[in-house]
């Protein structure tokens, strides 16, 4: 069938480029989720679109062929925290499986999803690996008071696919967005995503504000969804349309930065299991971040 009609729309450069509608997005996106197109065309669509830009629009239509195609996680309807986890850590510890320990400790159900898209950082499924978890090699089942953690090559290998086309051109391209705004949970689930540059933060909060999704937003430490250890940012929270800020973003220079691991693997499932222990404190951001999570999804 092939998506060139599509690429003819998006591929005109910045200034001559015209946006898809929401329905037209979606088409062009269960397209490529259903690995219709040849690895020419991908390769076009993810630069077509880096030079033009996502509208909520369309990040809307490629949400909607998202939902409609992964292999959804089953949750029985229990308080649910979604944690994408695609960045990886770099300069600091990748602390999103704390995160999630923290909350599954607190009787929510959480379901991290990712892959590694570059080489050279430490990924969250590093790290639960050294601490004795596995990633799931199915859609799971995922119960309260329980952390799972799924490939996305198992929600939707079209997806991965898409994610990997970074690792030929070095660039990001919608997909990187798709997959932190995405719930891949058959029932309601708390979002958690981040961003890193100042317009994704425009970006996708009006696309959590289309959509009508629930979700908290943050600028995560290097992109990961879990809050800088050192410094507390600002968090939104979005349900039904409507936005509220509810946290404020620390300000002022630091008197206290709280001592944190070597980031490779085996020191940061060290620390982690140190925290859960209660041998260190849990860094005051991420316990902030814990307690806004936990008001959204318990009653």
């Amino acid at each position: 069938m092939g998506i060139g009609h599509y690429i003819k729309d998006i591929g005109r450069g910045k200034d001559g480029a015209r946006a898809l509608g929401r329905v037209q997005a979606a088409d062009l996106m269960g397209l490529i989720l259903d690995q219709q197109v040849s690895d020419l065309e991908l390769g076009a669509f993810c630069i077509a679109m880096r030079i033009k830009g996502e509208t909520p629009e369309e990040m809307a239509g490629f949400l909607d062929a998202t939902h409609a195609r992964l292999n959804k996680v089953h949750t029985g309807q229990v308080p649910t925290v979604v944690l994408p986890s695609y960045n990886g850590a770099r300069k600091l510890p990748v602390l999103t499986p704390l995160l999630a320990l923290l909350l599954a400790r607190e009787g929510v159900a959480v379901v991290m999803h990712g892959t590694a898209t570059e080489d050279k950082r430490v990924s969250s499924q590093a790290v639960i690996a050294k601490l004795g978890m596995a990633a799931s090699g199915h859609s799971p089942q995922v119960k309260a008071g329980e952390t799972v953690f799924v490939p996305t090559g198992v929600l939707n290998a079209g997806l991965e696919r898409l994610l990997s086309v970074r690792r030929v051109v070095g660039l990001r391209n919608p997909g990187h967005s798709l997959v932190k705004l995405m719930n891949p949970c058959d029932g309601p689930a708390l979002v958690v995503s981040s961003y890193t540059h100042p317009e994704y933060l425009l970006s996708m909060s009006a696309t959590f504000a289309l959509t009508g999704q629930h979700a908290l937003l943050l600028r995560g430490t290097e992109g990961e969804s879990v809050a800088d250890a050192r410094r507390t940012p600002a968090m939104d929270v979005f349900k039904d349309g409507q936005t509220r800020r509810v946290q404020t973003p620390q300000e002022g220079s630091l008197m206290q930065v709280p001592e944190l691991p070597n980031p490779n693997a085996v020191a940061t499932a060290a620390y982690i299991q140190r925290v859960l222990r209660g041998e260190l404190p849990v860094p005051q951001a991420i316990a902030l971040q814990v307690q806004h999570i936990l008001h959204e999804v318990k009653p």
